[in-house]
């Protein structure tokens, strides 16, 4: 099954800080139009978004969604640790209780290794993007969205 999560949560955060940018309010509402996604996932995620300080909001008839701090120090990865509450990104099948080979007998701890060496490198990947960095590029690639649109 797949996760949505980061990627929705990240869509939740860029449109925040552009509405910002923009002078614009962001509501549940308006994230939720904006992913397509359903109202219950968008309230959902702000809860550890702004456990986590990437977000603050005001309640009521005016209430809003801010950035809890500047977009350039909001990393990917903190967006990532926020909404997938530390789930591996690749996960082993449990050990094998009565191993009859090689393969069976070791193969748990070896994907073990190799799983651990790439959640550590996408980690590492996110952590050097930026909320800032990724609106730069989306506002880079405004005109190359409308290719593939039309």
């Amino acid at each position: 099954m797949l996760d949505y999560r980061f990627p929705t949560a990240l869509q939740m955060v860029l449109s925040v800080a552009m509405s910002e940018e923009q002078g614009k309010r962001s509501t549940s509402n308006t994230l939720a139009n904006g992913a397509e996604a359903n109202p219950s996932l968008i309230r959902k995620l702000m809860v550890p978004l702004t456990r986590e300080g990437i977000f603050i909001t005001t309640l009521g008839r005016t209430g809003s969604i801010h950035l809890a701090r500047s977009a350039d120090k909001i990393s990917l990865c903190d967006i990532y640790m926020a909404v997938t509450d530390e789930k591996k990104l690749l996960n082993s099948r449990p050990d094998v209780k009565k191993p009859c080979c090689i393969v069976s007998a070791n193969v748990c701890w070896y994907f073990k290794q190799i799983a651990e060496e790439a959640e550590q490198a996408s980690l590492q990947v996110l952590a050097k993007h930026t909320v800032a960095d990724a609106l730069q590029a989306l506002k880079q690639g405004k005109d190359l969205a409308h290719q593939y649109t039309s």
